[in-house]
């Protein structure tokens, strides 16, 4: 059967279609766009998943016991796993697309937007805040591995919030201790002042005594005189 022109023309656009689907399938694949794809057979569709050097680091992500963000360089959340959404105690859903520091107090937001800045420094990356929530999270912040491109970076969020408490715990047991300390500094001061006093007090004591036994003995030689004189007295008359 001989195919017209048009017919031709029809068909080959057909084609040219065709090929364009094919190409972008396989871009999207190449590019890491596409976890699955479905492909028919004589048994129906049938779904193969597409492994990458991503997906091993993603079920990582999604199974660590620590809150992790992926953060862009300005600090918006585009990606959390459920640990972190837990942590903050709002839904992924409105995590993801809200810049990070809102979860921050007010006070510790200063520190945590330099940290964001310097975290392609070779300094120390880790940085403990405090969540509006009250909870006390260690921030730290890793590079994406070299597969991933972009300025985003990760932020391992780990709840310190219990360490923390223990922490506030023993500065308030110190504080007492010491409070303690000094009112027994102060007992033991006084104790000594009156040790001392009281040693005055006896050195007075000893030296009055020492006077009252001259003065006795002195009295007891005018005594003495006074008898003799008396005799001599008697003897005469």
């Amino acid at each position: 059967m001989t195919r017209t022109k048009e017919q031709l023309i029809i068909e080959n656009e057909g084609l040219q279609s065709r090929l364009k689907e094919t190409e972008e399938a396989l871009a999207a694949i190449r590019g890491g766009e596409v976890d699955a794809i479905v492909v028919p057979g004589r048994e129906g569709e049938q779904v193969y998943s597409i492994s990458s050097a991503e997906t091993p680091y993603r079920t990582f992500i999604e199974e660590m016991e620590e809150g992790a963000v992926t953060l862009s360089g300005e600090g918006l959340v585009i990606y959390c796993n459920q640990r972190l959404a837990e942590l903050v105690n709002e839904p992924i859903e409105r995590v993801i697309g809200s810049y990070f520091n809102r979860f921050i107090v007010p006070d510790d937001r200063s520190e945590y937007e330099k940290l964001l800045i310097r975290k392609k420094q070779k300094i120390n990356n880790v940085l403990t805040v405090s969540l509006v929530n009250s909870l006390y999270l260690k921030l730290s912040f890793h590079l994406l591995p070299s597969y991933l491109q972009g300025d985003n970076c990760i932020l391992v969020a780990t709840d310190v919030t219990e360490i923390k408490r223990e922490e506030k715990k023993l500065r308030e047991l110190s504080l007492l201790l010491e409070q303690k300390l000094g009112v027994i500094q102060q007992l033991r001061m006084q104790l000594i002042d009156k040790k001392i006093d009281a040693e005055v007090e006896i050195k007075k004591l000893k030296s009055t005594n020492k006077k009252l036994v001259q003065e006795i003995a002195r009295h007891k030689q005018l005594e003495a005189g006074f008898r003799q004189q008396i005799e001599q007295r008697k003897e005469a008359l």
